[in-house]
């Protein structure tokens, strides 16, 4: 259990994505209606529109998007270092320009504490530096140097006990181990309040972010957040509570659903597919989620095809009930140490991506 300002979060936990302050096709109805306790919101779209001051001048992005419930916010790094060409990395932060009109800012890691302060978010993250995947080792050692140089900054800026928003911390390493072991070493030796895995899910294979996955979870303190980010599929989400993780972030069941992607219980249903135009069958029937309650999939497909903006609210709804769903049933397996049955049920429902991972990452 992890407990924030704004409300006690049971892990593990899968996270919505609301980038700029909003879940994408819903409300915090609908949120609070799927029993979502914590969203995702990101420091580099915030502190670029609307701007973190107008946030904090609206009462904090709490009060901003009335929302409720917890609220993390990722530091921005992510995004400013994939913008290669818009951004220069120097020893007092990252110089960028906007993607949205050209101007240039400077995130350094005491200003990045200071932007989510003001959207006072329940969950702080600090700047790192994402290494791209194929990054050679001289480089990510570098990086991974300069990653914890930051974090040691931003952990002074911002003190244990200072008030109630929590502070983790990122650990990198790019594609090696021994790296990947350093960075977890020196990270948690500055007594963040939960520690995150990043530069996962990158461009490597499947069998490669599992290896990684494997190989630093269980490296983090056990009795701290330990948190995922950016992953995943509902697999990806399996293994990593398999490996020890206890929240996760993903676009995915969101944007997939503006695509027409739905996860069910029975595996993934392009909805956009001939074949329901004339199916009166729920979505999925083990979910009771609004859209499976109350819509057929002929129904579904008819507002996809025909563009209804129903649609992308209607899908939304749907995909984000099956991974918060999906959380809770892991964490009940795990309660009932009946993990390893779980685990193979997911393997059963998604039998490709299981096979993208291996063998070795099977369950017996």
């Amino acid at each position: 259990m992890l407990h924030t300002a704004h409300g006690d979060i049971p892990t593990p936990i899968f996270m919505p994505v609301g980038t700029v302050g909003s879940v994408k096709a819903l409300a915090p109805d609908d949120l609070a209606a799927i029993g979502a306790p914590i969203i995702l919101g990101n420091t580099y779209h915030l502190y670029l529109r609307p701007g973190d001051a107008l946030v904090a001048r609206r009462g904090g992005l709490h009060s901003f998007a009335s929302w409720p419930g917890a609220i993390l916010t990722d530091s921005g790094g992510f995004q400013v270092f994939s913008l290669s060409s818009l951004r220069k990395i120097r020893e007092d932060g990252v110089e960028f320009r906007s993607h949205l009109d050209g101007s240039r800012h400077l995130f350094t890691p005491e200003k990045v504490i200071d932007i989510q302060r003001n959207l006072n978010s329940d969950i702080m993250m600090v700047l790192d530096e994402c290494v791209p995947y194929g990054a050679e080792y001289a480089y990510t050692e570098k990086s991974l140097a300069l990653t914890t140089r930051w974090a040691e900054r931003a952990r002074a800026a911002y003190p244990a006990g200072t008030a109630h928003n929590l502070l983790f911390g990122i650990t990198q390493g790019g594609f090696f181990k021994d790296l990947r072991s350093r960075s977890v070493e020196e990270i948690c030796a500055l007594d963040f309040d939960g520690f995150a895995i990043g530069g996962l899910s990158v461009g490597e294979s499947k069998a490669e972010m599992y290896d990684l996955l494997y190989h630093t979870a269980p490296q983090l303190p056990h009795d701290k957040p330990r948190y995922l980010m950016g992953v995943g599929t509902p697999l990806d989400i399996a293994h990593g509570i398999h490996a020890g993780i206890d929240m996760f972030d993903c676009v995915l069941p969101t944007r997939n659903a503006r695509n027409g992607t739905l996860y069910t219980s029975l595996g993934k249903v392009n909805i956009k597919r001939r074949e329901f135009a004339e199916d009166d069958g729920p979505l999925d029937p083990l979910c009771q989620c609004y859209a499976c309650r109350n819509f057929s999939r002929a129904y579904l497909r008819h507002l996809y095809v025909s563009k209804e903006l129903l649609a992308f609210r209607l899908n939304s709804l749907h995909n984000l009930t099956y991974f918060l769903r999906l959380a809770r049933e892991a964490r009940q397996a795990v309660m009932e140490g009946r993990f390893t049955a779980f685990l193979a049920g997911v393997e059963a429902i998604y039998p490709d991506e299981a096979g993208r991972a291996g063998p070795q990452f099977q369950a017996c």
